[in-house]
């Protein structure tokens, strides 16, 4: 998915849940910014997540900011895939990235 992105989001701010924002940047890679209730305990492995939601759709020069509120793994993915879609303007979801 080597689209043209927007900026775009998904989430919320509510306890249990995750508030993602992405925006594009003009640099390779993909930029994760996180601000976490649990991230001394379970930051690494939010970054990891969320990196690899993200290197799965194949996007690139992106900044991905990510509020979490002590979301649940399945969470977070779901809410970096929806703003991920959001963001390349997908009206049908490859469903075989999302896995």
């Amino acid at each position: 998915m080597s689209q043209k992105l927007e900026t775009a989001h998904a989430g919320t701010l509510e306890s249990s849940d995750a508030f993602v924002r992405v925006i594009p940047i003009d640099e390779k890679g993909i930029v994760i910014e996180l601000e976490s209730s649990v991230e001394e305990i379970y930051g690494d492995a939010i970054r990891s997540l969320i990196l690899e939601a993200a290197t799965a759709m194949k996007v690139d020069g992106v900044k991905l900011i990510v509020q979490d509120k002590g979301a649940l793994d399945y969470v977070i993915k779901a809410r970096v895939q929806t703003a991920i879609l959001r963001a390349l303007g997908e009206p049908e979801p490859d469903w075989s990235v999302l896995l």
